[in-house]
């Protein structure tokens, strides 16, 4: 059986089937399922019962895995997974769920935001690959938002006056927003922000999108409040339902998607139920824009 992709949401979300990606891929599978992220971006792949070990397997073949120290609170005595895979369930060492006030769980509310994975860092991600283990019946849901035809519909006026802008990007500024703002010393040295390019374009495709994140505190060389005004009201355009796309989860579900040319956020749910979620991170390659002292 042949690898095929069935259009969810033309142009930006697919539906793959005719694989197992629980097992080993030839390099040619590898290099349609990249060409597949190419043209959509969000991938969903269902009934892929994955082990953590067959899940960065799996996501080794579109390049290196992101160590994911530095984004989170969580101790290392606290974690359940090891540093190759994001734990974003609602769960601690125990697998119960984390109570209402537990300083981690809090933290991780910022996942409600519309975000892009790891802009936080000097080198941004490429891909994220979550694996839905346990999921849960009401709510959860995760939603996308297609940056690149979020960018397409902008006039002409305002790309001109975005197209060099860059902006400062640190868990500081999201969770902050929240108010989450008591952190310690070695935590905000740790999130620390750097820069990002406003605008980006996709390596193979050429394609222009824009590159928001809750995780944007600033634009360089303009007044904070003016800068977030203005992040606010390119966000509200990028997430209006004609560019969106909300993935209702079934247990073993795998959702990729490519986070240089979307945003994504998880929507709430009851806390009280387990909720098992791991996520791997293709690291990117490069940087969007020569770091300085941010």
């Amino acid at each position: 059986m042949s690898i095929s992709i069935k259009e969810l949401t033309p142009g930006f979300v697919g539906e793959v089937s005719g694989i197992d990606i629980t097992q080993p891929l030839t390099p040619p599978q590898a290099a349609e399922l990249e060409a597949g992220m190419d043209r959509y971006a969000v991938l969903v792949y269902h009934n892929q019962p994955f082990t953590d070990d067959q899940q960065k397997a799996f996501s080794l073949n579109f390049g290196a895995l992101e160590n994911t120290a530095g984004g989170n609170v969580t101790k290392a005595a606290e974690r359940r997974l090891d540093f190759q895979m994001a734990d974003v369930s609602n769960l601690g060492p125990d697998h119960k769920p984390l109570a209402r006030d537990d300083r981690r769980r809090l933290f991780n509310l910022g996942n409600q935001l519309w975000h892009s994975d790891s802009s936080f860092r000097a080198i941004p991600a490429k891909f994220s690959l979550l694996s839905g283990r346990i999921v849960v019946d009401a709510g959860g849901n995760t939603e996308f938002a297609d940056m690149r035809a979020a960018y397409d519909a902008l006039d002409d006026r305002t790309k001109a006056e975005i197209e060099d802008l860059v902006c400062e990007h640190s868990l500081i500024y999201s969770r902050g927003a929240l108010g989450f703002t008591e952190l310690s010393d070695e935590e905000k040295q740790m999130f620390k922000p750097v820069r990002q390019r406003l605008v980006r374009t996709h390596p193979v495709t050429g394609r222009k999108s824009l590159y928001l994140s809750s995780h944007i505190g600033t634009i360089i060389g303009w007044p904070m409040p003016e800068a977030r005004a203005f992040i606010r009201d390119l966000t509200e355009h990028a997430v209006q339902s004609r560019f969106t796309y909300s993935h209702k989860w079934k247990q073993y579900d795998l959702v990729m998607w490519d986070n240089r040319t979307t945003m994504h956020r998880v929507r709430r749910f009851d806390e009280t139920k387990v909720r098992d979620m791991r996520r791997t991170t293709v690291a990117g390659d490069s940087v969007t824009v020569q770091q300085m002292a941010a």
